[in-house]
């Protein structure tokens, strides 16, 4: 589900990849969580947890993917 993640400890950004629809920024996110993330057995199953619905999140428009209708 998850192919990569990255945190902006500074703006508190939490920067996820996902392997069917692209990248997705969370907003104040904890670093903590994103700590929590990266040691978790299934980043997956810690993401719905903790993190999916839980912040603000925007579609990293530069990194748009395109799937057929």
């Amino acid at each position: 589900m998850i192919d990569r993640a990255a945190f902006d400890a500074d703006a508190s950004i939490l920067c996820i990849r996902f392997r069917d629809s692209g990248s997705y920024f969370y907003f104040d996110v904890p670093e903590a969580l994103f700590d929590g993330l990266c040691n978790a057995a299934s980043a997956g199953a810690f993401f719905n947890d903790r993190i999916k619905d839980r912040f603000r999140c925007e579609r990293d428009p530069e990194r748009r993917r395109y799937r057929p209708d």
